[in-house]
């Protein structure tokens, strides 16, 4: 007998501890796979401000502004609170794939296959932090976060557009941008980690490339369904707080997940001249 997709997604929305998570998905994305479940639902999406799975990292939350990012790497310390905040962001990945996945309903098989996949990965992801965190003696949840990803969760959590644009194609691929310069960054040390940074670094950017590249795809499909289509730089003015893009572009890996130059172009001044 098939089971009911969105109740058993915000049964896994409701897990408060990263391993237990891992195993619950796992199982469910292999039952997904086998065609165990059945899409139909009537029922309302829960808040998201409910999940359990909010509660993923016992760190203690603070503003943006008060998160010390260190600019160079001179101990086992620094390397290990860079490493956390790039973790922090893939556990929030997570379930920001999810609750896509989750929270919009009626769309067809390919779009909740596309997002169970990008949340396989960044699970994968966040394991393979997590490894290195384990190595240099830490863990998640032993550095300060902030909770931005999930006020990006909370503030497109009614238009499908807009959580696409974003999350999806705006904030993923914020992080393109930001992994060459981490990189090099954590590449600073003189720890026995080096090698396996880059290694996993490498297959971060491979993987967010196709997230991207998923939100580009969808985030154009459902603009041709608005009467008033609107362009990603209207949507970066609109969302300014959550600034979309990098001080420093990779021109590159954006021009592979379906950005396009002249867009590329429009986004470079929209940011110069803001600031």
């Amino acid at each position: 007998m098939k089971k009911e997709f969105f109740s058993t997604l915000e049964g896994l929305l409701d897990i408060e501890d990263s391993n237990a998570l891992r195993t619950s998905f796992a199982d469910f994305y292999e039952d997904f796979k086998a065609k165990k479940f059945y899409l139909e639902s009537d029922t309302d999406s829960k808040d998201c401000k409910e999940f359990g799975t909010l509660k993923l990292c016992k760190a203690q939350i603070v503003s943006p502004l008060k998160i010390n990012r260190p600019k160079k790497v001179c101990s086992i310390n620094t390397t290990a609170k860079i490493l956390h905040s790039v973790a922090h962001i893939e556990c929030s990945a997570i379930i920001l794939a999810l609750d896509t996945a989750y929270r919009f309903k009626g769309m067809p098989l390919r779009f909740y296959e596309d997002w169970l996949e990008v949340a396989s990965e960044e699970i994968r992801h966040f394991a393979l932090l997590e490894e290195l965190l384990c190595e240099l003696g830490y863990k998640y949840g032993d550095f300060s976060v902030h909770n931005k990803l999930f006020e990006a969760l909370c503030a497109t959590s009614k238009d499908l557009s807009v959580r696409l644009g974003v999350v999806h194609r705006g904030l993923e691929a914020k992080g393109l941008d930001a992994n060459p310069f981490v990189l090099t960054k954590l590449l600073q040390t003189t720890l026995p980690i080096t090698k396996k940074l880059k290694e996993v670094f490498d297959i971060i950017l491979c993987d967010e490339i196709g997230h991207v590249s998923k939100g580009d795809k969808w985030w154009r499909l459902t603009l041709n369904t608005l009467k008033t289509p609107y362009s990603f730089v209207d949507l970066c003015k609109e969302f300014e707080y959550f600034t979309l893009a990098g001080k420093v572009m990779n021109i590159d890996a954006r021009l592979k997940a379906g950005f396009s130059q002249e867009e590329l172009e429009q986004m470079q001044d929209y940011f110069h001249k803001r600031a």
